[in-house]
């Protein structure tokens, strides 16, 4: 047997152990699931302002789900605002939609909903869905357990670096079989290495799973696609929230810390990118940049805040959980998964932005003060929990 065959052969018996011990597990789970509902519709929610993970997996499991005669609608509450999300959507026909804010869907026409890339604690949709009735069927998602949940199927993986890896691995499972001559399958498999190397910092913290879904992926995805998505330029009103993060940062202890102030809803993607930005200043290790975003349409307010470290023994869920803490019903304000995380707060009675200029000012003082102050807490190094040695 010459060389290359003998290696041929190797590579397509370690992609075939691969599959046949997927299929034994969580694969074949979600498999019987989606033989049982057959014939049924689902509603698969994704966070209020969904990231390319998040939109890309979604969409894998719409797909998988269609070839056991289950047809799903994606969901999500917020908006597309990061120019990466928009180009992906755009492009791709991703079929993720936003959540009319006047007239809901017709709730009795699902068997059941869906969580992807969260547990429920970035999702505002669950208080509709729920009081409607409608059964959790399905929890996939790579960030740490948020609690109990009663769904028919739980994959939580917080060792998980994406939870396209997850969607992916259902993929290499045998689950659905991706045809390159279908445009539907090339795009989604395009939209998930997207997904995957987001989430992984461009593959730079991907482990061993994300590498191997990655090079699954790389048969089927468009790479001139993916190169047009990752080049979509970055809008002024991103670039000036960056401006007033690198105005407004306090660093302590290698943490660098940013109110932005107001922001529009359709905007709130840049604070993701503030933070990025500011994690690539010298001698920083943590970035934390948080705004209000006030949405026009219902007057509705809520803190946003992101996270980014490249400290390995730093864990952003733990840190935000502690700075922050629970709602009345025991429901984390955020949490987080390796490198990354985020929160949000209700303003709650203070809602509401006004003509009046001082009113607005003095709001915004008052949130930047307590917000800074739940920080610098855990930042100090005699008490705090982040170890500055």
């Amino acid at each position: 047997m010459a060389p290359q065959d003998a290696l041929l052969k190797s590579s397509n018996q370690i992609k075939y152990r691969q599959t046949m011990d997927l299929s034994d597990g969580p694969a074949a789970s979600l498999r019987h699931l989606l033989i049982t509902h057959g014939g049924s519709r689902q509603l698969v929610l994704i966070q209020d302002f969904p990231d390319p993970d998040a939109l890309s997996s979604a969409w894998a499991y719409q797909l998988i789900a269609a070839a056991y005669d289950v047809q799903c609608d994606i969901f999500y509450s917020g908006t597309l605002s990061h120019q990466e999300n928009i180009a992906l959507v755009k492009l791709t026909n991703l079929p993720a939609k936003r959540w009319p804010s006047k007239q809901q869907p017709d709730l009795s026409e699902y068997a059941g909903y869906v969580l992807v890339d969260t547990q429920g604690t970035t999702s505002q949709l669950l208080e509709q869905v729920n009081a409607a009735g409608v059964p959790l069927l399905v929890v996939i998602d790579h960030h740490t357990v948020q609690g109990k949940n009663q769904a028919e199927f739980a994959d939580i993986r917080p060792e998980a670096r994406a939870t396209a890896t997850i969607l992916t691995q259902y993929l290499q499972a045998g689950l659905l079989d991706l045809d390159r001559s279908s445009s539907k399958h090339v795009k989604c498999a395009t939209a998930l290495m997207h997904g995957l190397r987001s989430d992984t910092g461009q593959l730079m913290q991907a482990a061993e799973a994300d590498f191997m879904a990655a090079a699954y992926l790389s048969q089927y995805c468009d790479a001139q696609l993916l190169s047009a998505i990752l080049q979509a330029s970055r809008s002024k009103r991103a670039m000036d929230v960056i401006e007033r993060s690198l105005r407004n940062r306090k660093i302590k202890n290698s943490v660098s810390i940013a109110g932005v102030g107001y922001l529009r809803y359709e905007d709130r993607d840049a604070i993701p990118q503030a933070t990025d930005f500011l994690l690539t200043e010298e001698d920083v290790h943590t970035s934390v940049v948080y705004g209000i975003v006030h949405d026009e349409d219902d007057e509705r307010e809520v803190v946003i805040g992101s996270l980014r470290t490249s400290k390995i023994t730093l864990d952003p869920d733990e840190f935000i959980k502690e700075a922050f803490g629970q709602d009345d019903q025991g429901r984390f304000f955020g949490g987080g998964r390796s490198m990354a995380g985020g929160f949000e707060v209700p303003v709650g009675f203070l809602s509401g932005f006004y003509e009046n200029g001082d009113y607005n000012r003095l709001k915004w003082e008052v949130f930047d003060v307590q917000i800074k102050q739940k920080l610098l807490k855990l930042i100090n190094p005699e008490d705090g929990i982040i170890n500055t040695d």
